[in-house]
């Protein structure tokens, strides 16, 4: 491939997103990781090491490790210079380009939009080694089957993740009472529908949409008729009853 880019993208969720269209959304939320830098490349590098000495006490591969720990020190620096997290009012979008581990081969890049009626939680997790540095990681679940967090986006690094998940979590409570304003404007405009149909339509709309309520006219009507007989019965009695001779 020479020094061509290596290009990894959702196309299926990005062109969801896109409606086959070139325009970009108005980004809500822009996460930051630039401050978090220094601590991400120590915690990795921490991380390294403590690989490579157990390899090396197993086969002797961490030598190589130790070797190679420059170049990964460098990969990391243009791994978290590169990122870009933000949130828009239809997704999450995360973009990353690094150098792949031999760097002169050329970058990969990765880009990955989460769209928000997917999501059910915004996970902030932080491991052990993490704490001494500093470093939180983002992981986005998603909705429906529980799947193994693996299979989640996770995200490290990211400075201030509380406010990135409070914005994500305003945005989904915000789509929420757009669905349900969307639903009850629609329920309340079914009545002035049915004014504005004819007689005949209005019938057979009800007769089609609320057979529930169809039934309960038809008893209403039957009871009525039964009122009246008995009411038309005790009548004929009373005419028929002879009158007391004074």
């Amino acid at each position: 491939m020479g020094s061509d880019d290596v290009v990894e993208i959702d196309s299926l969720e990005k062109g969801l997103l896109s409606g086959g269209g070139n325009e970009e959304e108005p980004v809500l939320y822009a996460a930051s990781f630039r401050e978090m830098e220094e601590n991400y490349v120590k915690y990795q590098t921490a991380q390294w090491l403590l690989y490579s000495a157990l390899l090396i006490l197993a086969w002797g591969i961490g030598l190589f490790m130790l070797l190679y720990l420059p170049v990964r020190r460098y990969i990391l620096r243009k791994d978290i210079r590169s990122r870009k997290l933000y949130l828009t009012s239809n997704a999450i979008i995360y973009k990353v380009t690094k150098p792949v581990p031999i760097p002169f081969f050329g970058v990969l890049k990765k880009e990955k939009h989460v769209l928000l009626p997917s999501v059910a939680d915004v996970v902030i997790e932080q491991g052990y080694l993490q704490s001494l540095f500093g470093v939180y990681s983002l992981r986005i679940e998603h909705v429906g089957v529980r799947r193994p967090p693996s299979d989640d986006v996770q995200i490290h690094g990211i400075a201030n993740p509380n406010a990135f998940r409070k914005a994500v979590l305003m945005r989904l409570s915000s789509m929420t009472n757009e669905v349900f304003s969307r639903q009850v404007s629609t329920v309340e405009d079914v009545p002035n529908l049915r004014l504005q149909m004819s007689p005949s339509k209005s019938l057979r709309h009800d007769s089609f949409s609320y057979p529930g309520e169809l039934t309960l006219l038809q008893k209403l009507e039957e009871v009525g008729s039964s009122v009246k007989r008995v009411q038309s019965l005790i009548e004929e009695q009373h005419s028929q009853t002879p009158e007391p001779i004074g």
